[in-house]
This record gives structure tokens, C-alpha cells and sequence, in this order.
């Protein structure tokens, strides 16, 4: 008999005896508990989110409870002047001029952030040195710290005096909606460059070098090749951006003013508004009560502005699906 007979037969036995089972003898107390803190995490976000959102809309709705409150005034009306009774002459509710204001800073914030961020993003992708790229990044990232206030200040103290010494004092006033939207475009930079650069760092090598053996210029690449393949990742970015521009209370309070302009549409950016944000924070600064028009329409500005923040993540994903390229 050859020794190879003598050799044990593969597979899962051991000798003569039963086969080994992959699975750990001992009980894993560990990992169960883990796990178990993990889908404990994973549900509390998920409760807290659903508490959030039903405490937000709840609140809303109560306004529209209240006598004299119309919830066809508060999307058609062309004037903001919740502070009073709904009896009272003076009274209007209608949010129009918060959202107008609203999206007239984010429109100067992207129309200033978008081509600083991805000019910054194609520089530090495809044209950078690697140790440029090292450096410079994590300078771009860090002045995504730097607090709100700081910022509202410096459009108030630097970018307002230098609007006025350029356009002039008449056409400037102090608080207005151009110096508030170009320090957001300042601030949402280093969110939109990061996460483009990111996704074209991660377009395939193999791209690149096809585009070049067939005679193309890095400026070709860079435009044609890289950035359309890095497409879902840069629409992402730009809409993160936004979100963050909507959402920025600081720097609109200090520099943009609390006045809803009286027309609407107002395009005019050398005038003084009050978005969404900062009327919730100047709500909440004064002493309306609990259950008063004032005090129930902060809410009903919350949930529109959640609304509005929902809906813009809702195009933007079918949007990331429509062009999503996977390597």
C-alpha cells in the first residue's frame, strides 16, 4: 500500500471523527454586544430624526388652527408681518419675501462658491503636484472651521466697506443681501472643492491614460474626460453646498439685515433682506409666547425650509442616479 493511502482524505474531517464546524464553539459575547450597540445607535438616529420631524410639522400646522390665520395668505401673500394679532390692520403672514430672500443669497453663494470650488477641485485632481496637493487640501478644508460668527463679522466689517467704496455708499446700504451671499460662497468653497476633488481622484487611472495615447491635452482631460466622469460626485458637492447656504443663520443676521424686502420678486442684491434663518433667530431672541401667532410661525418657517431642503436632495438624487458612473 502507497503512503499517499495512508494520508488523511481532505474535506472538513479530522480522522475517523465528525466533521469541524466553521463556527466559533464558544459564544461571541463581544460581537453581540456591538452589534447590538450598533442597531441601538442606528435606531435612535432614526427616533430622534421621526421626533424631529413630527414635533416640527405638529407645530406648523397649529398656526393654521388659529383664528384669522390662512394657510393660502401664508404662500401667496407679498408681505411678512406676523408680530401683531391677527385682528390687527398691520397683520400679514405671507413668507413669500422670506423665501425670496432666502434664495436670492444662496443664488449669489453657489454663483460665487461653483467656480471657485470646482476650478480649486480640477487644479488640486489634475494639475497639482502631489505635495502641493498635500498642502494646499488641508488649508482648503480648515477654513471650513472657522465659526459663522467670524465670517458675519468680516462681511460686515471688510466686505460691506469694500462694496461701498465700490459701488458707493447711495447703492450699498450696511446690511445687504451681496456682502451676506459672497462670504456664504466663501464659506460653502472648501465643502464643494473637497468632495469634487474627491470624486475625480477617484476616476480611474486607466481614463486618464487612454485619453492621453490617443493625443489629448491635460486641459482636454481634466475637462472632458474627468470631470464628466466625476459628474454624480460634483453634483453631490454642489448640492451639500446648497444645503449649507439655505441652512446659514450667522452670517445673514449680521451683514444681510432683519427687513423683508417689500417687493417681490426681489432681485435687487444691494438691499436689505431677512431670510428664513434669520427671522427664526430673531423670533426666538424676543419674547413672543407659547401658542402665539409669532411663536407657531417659527415652526411653520422650519418645515418649509425642510421641505425645500427635502425636495432640492430628492431631484439632486435622481439626478446622481441619471448620470452615475461606476468603475
Amino acid at each position: 500500500m502507497s503512503r499517499v493511502s495512508e494520508s488523511q482524505p481532505d474535506g472538513p474531517q479530522s480522522g475517523g471523527g465528525a466533521p469541524r464546524s466553521l463556527t466559533s464553539s464558544r459564544p461571541r459575547y463581544g460581537e453581540r454586544l456591538l452589534l447590538g450597540l450598533l442597531w441601538l445607535c442606528a435606531a435612535v438616529s432614526v427616533v430622534i430624526t421621526v421626533g424631529i420631524i413630527v414635533v416640527v410639522f405638529t407645530e406648523a400646522i397649529a398656526l393654521f388652527r388659529i383664528p384669522g390665520v390662512s394657510i393660502v395668505e401664508f404662500f401667496t401673500d407679498t408681505a411678512w408681518r406676523p408680530f401683531t394679532g391677527p385682528e390687527s390692520d398691520a397683520f400679514r403672514i405671507g413668507v413669500l419675501p422670506l423665501l425670496n430672500s432666502t434664495l436670492l443669497i444662496t443664488a449669489i453663494a453657489l454663483g460665487i462658491a461653483v467656480p471657485l470650488g470646482l476650478a480649486t477641485a480640477i487644479y488640486l485632481s489634475e494639475f497639482a503636484r502631489p505635495r502641493v496637493r498635500k498642502t494646499v487640501k488641508p488649508i482648503l478644508e480648515l477654513l471650513a472651521g472657522v465659526p459663522t460668527v467670524v465670517l458675519g463679522y468680516f462681511a460686515l466689517t471688510f466686505m460691506t466697506p469694500l462694496l461701498r467704496a465700490i459701488f458707493g455708499v447711495e447703492v450699498v446700504p450696511i446690511f445687504n443681501a451681496m456682502s451676506a451671499g459672497i462670504v456664504v460662497g466663501i464659506l460653502i468653497v472648501p465643502t464643494i472643492a473637497s468632495i469634487s476633488e474627491d470624486a475625480m481622484s477617484a476616476v480611474p487611472r486607466a481614463l486618464r491614460e487612454g485619453a492621453y495615447g490617443l493625443g489629448a491635452a491635460r486641459r482636454q482631460v481634466a475637462l472632458k474626460i474627468v470631470f464628466p466622469a466625476a459628474l454624480s460626485g460634483i453634483v453631490a458637492a454642489i448640492i451639500l453646498g446648497f444645503g449649507r447656504a439655505v441652512g446659514e443663520t450667522l452670517i445673514v443676521s449680521l451683514a444681510a439685515g432683519n427687513l423683508p424686502p417689500p417687493d417681490i420678486p426681489a432681485l435687487d442684491p444691494f438691499q436689505q433682506v431677512q431670510t428664513m434663518t434669520a427671522y427664526i433667530t430673531q423670533a426666538v431672541g424676543g419674547e413672543s409666547s407659547r401658542g402665539s401667532v409669532t411663536f407657531q410661525s417659527i415652526f411653520a418657517v422650519g418645515a418649509l425650509l425642510f421641505v425645500l431642503t427635502f425636495l432640492v436632495n430628492l431631484i439632486a438624487l435622481r439626478i446622481v442616479r441619471r448620470f452615475r458612473e461606476e468603475y
